[in-house]
Formats: C-alpha cells, structure tokens, sequence
C-alpha cells in the first residue's frame, strides 16, 4: 500500500521516500487535486493503512517479547542490523544450528549460493538460487542493509563489494556473510567459523 502511495506521490512529481509517512508528508499527500478515481484510490489507501498500522505494532511487540524470551535469540540481536523479527524467524526456520556442519551449508539452505554457469574453463557465478525460506532471505537483506547504514565495518566492506560489482550482487554477497555469522554465533558463541583442528577435515 506504501508503494502505491508512493507512486501517486511521484505523480505528482513529489519524491519523500520515507518523508511522505511524516506528519507533513501525509498532510501534503492528502491535499493535492487529484482526478475522482485517484482520489478515491487515496483515500481506500491510506484507510487500510491507518487500521493496518496498529494492528502491526501489536504484532511486533509480541515478536520482541517472544525474542526476549529465547536466550539464542537474544544472542543474534548482538549482531549489527539485527532485530527481534530477523534474529527470531532464523531461529524458527533453522530449528538447530546442529543441523549443519558448515556456513556454507546454511547459505545453501536459505538460497544465498550464487549458481554457477561454467564451460569449458571458464566459472561464473549468476543469480541466487533462491532456494529456502524467502521470508528469511528478505530479512537478512534488509538486515544487511540496516548494517551498511549502522555499522562502519559492515560498511566498509559493502563498498569493498560494491565497487568491483553491482549494488544487489553486493548486499546478496553480505546476506550470505551475515547468515554464516548469525550461524556460528548461534552455535559458539563467536561470528566466525572456528579453525578446523588438525586431522579433521571441515565439510
């Protein structure tokens, strides 16, 4: 509904973003002369949004306090760009960080392997396979992009990325980075895989 609000916005010739959900930006939103059927779609909006809008709230108060509830979860919300929502839903679709060996195991899992397209020699990495839980996927994006904002590190090495390819190769490169972290933290208490000890050899 915010999409399409923002698209009568830019109609308009207006560009708030997140500007238009203000106080001001909804006012201005509500006082252009629209054509009867945009205005009636304006209006059919922006009720469903406000009976949306609480009804929301409650449901993110009772994520937070379920997530506070689990100490795992409480755990991964250490993590830059974490929240209760991100950190609670990894905890319910992986049920057991002992369900895998590796990092690389859960990145396949959820669909954040790139697919390979190899021939004769040459390797390239195309789309994500986009295998999983796209809910999870969706959060640990936006997770990531939350990181990038908050965080230096995270943001330094979003632009590492991003300067030798495209924006969403990058952020789906760091979604893949933050569900190994989240993993390992989960499991030992560390975001960094451990160093396999001598003889064994890591799946």
């Amino acid at each position: 509904m915010k999409n399409q609000l923002q698209a009568i916005a830019l109609n308009q010739g207006v560009q708030r973003k997140h500007g238009l959900w203000s106080r001001q930006g909804r006012a201005e939103l509500e006082s252009w002369a629209l054509s009867p059927w945009a205005a009636q779609r304006r209006h059919d909006l922006l009720q469903l949004l406000d009976q949306l809008t609480p009804r929301i709230r409650e449901l993110d108060v009772a994520v937070e306090r379920e997530a506070l509830q689990r100490p795992e979860v409480r755990r991964l919300m250490r993590h830059p760009g974490v929240g209760p929502i991100t950190a609670l839903a990894f905890v319910l679709v992986l049920g057991t960080p002992e369900r895998f060996k590796s990092g690389k195991q859960v990145g396949s899992y959820l669909g954040l392997i790139p697919c390979e397209d190899s021939s004769g020699e040459k390797h390239r990495w195309g789309h994500l396979s986009k295998q999983g839980n796209g809910l999870l996927r969706y959060l640990l994006i936006e997770a990531v992009q939350t990181a990038v904002r908050c965080d230096a590190q995270w943001r330094r090495r979003f632009l590492h990325l991003a300067m030798r390819r495209q924006r969403n190769v990058a952020i789906a490169a760091l979604a893949r980075k933050l569900a190994v972290s989240l993993y390992w933290l989960w499991r030992n208490g560390s975001n960094t895989e451990p160093a396999p000890q001598p003889g064994s050899h890591v799946g």
